[in-house]
């Protein structure tokens, strides 16, 4: 296909059955780099699956040997001297403040914004051919995405200096041995992988999913004793409001994978 993409070509949003979406970054020939225009359709992609009620799970991944190669530089001041004030057009901040799991399936190239797009996400996957480089200091650029806070707290005060300061490569294998991403899978499984992730989260009970990805990402940004104290008034306030016939159906299910357990599979 010849010619440049159309816009709405560029952020791809695809609702699939058992309530996951995909959100996919597809601009390959320029290694998935953002323009306004792009970072402004992220945004409205995370707010609109936010408030989409048949979605469970959302998988952010990108298109050819990228998951996003940070901001086109040809657009790169009109993105850094930008409302970067304007919540509204910041994917970082639909991202954070989106309700629903995020899987971040990284097959490659994540650079500097494409690093903080998927420092954003809930759960990191990452191919064997996915590389994590953060290049503010190469190049003069100051972190506006939380990269600098995010990252300690994920790798270590220690690795995350090593990273930024020397903007070097962070592979998938050295990623997953330091914290940063729960899984490598060769290239070919990764979307699988993902995949099955999210059918996993969206079996189990919603509204928990939802709070329970909540008091982990709220807690997170807390001191220990302050989020122990979140998790029990939370839990207090579930209890208080759960009404009886939940109770009865946990008994039920409950009662059910026990007998499961100890029924024989066949006949003597």
């Amino acid at each position: 296909m010849g010619g440049s993409q159309k816009s709405e070509d560029l952020i791809l949003v695809e609702k699939r059955d058992k309530g996951i979406a995909y959100v996919t970054i597809n601009r390959p020939k320029s290694l998935n780099s953002l323009t306004k225009a792009m970072l402004n359709d992220l945004a409205k992609a995370f707010k609109f699956l936010n408030g989409d009620a048949d979605v469970k799970v959302i998988i952010f991944t990108g298109v050819g040997r990228a998951f996003c190669s940070g901001v086109d530089l040809t657009d790169a001041q009109s993105v850094f001297k930008g409302d970067v004030e304007n919540m509204d057009t910041d994917p970082v901040y639909q991202m954070e403040h989106c309700k629903k799991p995020i899987i971040g399936a990284i097959n490659g190239y994540a650079v500097t914004a494409g690093f903080e797009l998927a420092l954003a996400c809930d759960i990191l996957i990452a191919s064997t051919d996915a590389k994590f480089i953060d290049t503010h200091c190469k190049f003069g650029i100051f972190p506006s995405w939380g990269l600098s806070q995010k990252l300690p707290r994920l790798i270590g005060v220690n690795c995350a200096r090593e990273v930024s300061l020397t903007a070097m490569p962070l592979d998938a294998q050295l990623a997953e041995k330091w914290g940063l991403v729960s899984r490598v899978v060769p290239p070919m499984e990764l979307l699988k992988t993902a995949h099955s992730i999210a059918e996993s989260i969206a079996r189990n009970h919603e509204d928990l999913v939802l709070r329970y990805k909540a008091v982990i990402n709220d807690g997170i940004r807390l001191p220990f004793g302050e989020a122990i104290k979140l998790e029990k008034e939370r839990a207090f306030k579930y209890y208080k409001e759960m009404p009886p016939e939940m109770f009865t159906q946990m008994q039920k299910f409950i009662s059910g994978q026990s007998s499961k357990k100890t029924t024989p599979s066949s006949k003597l």
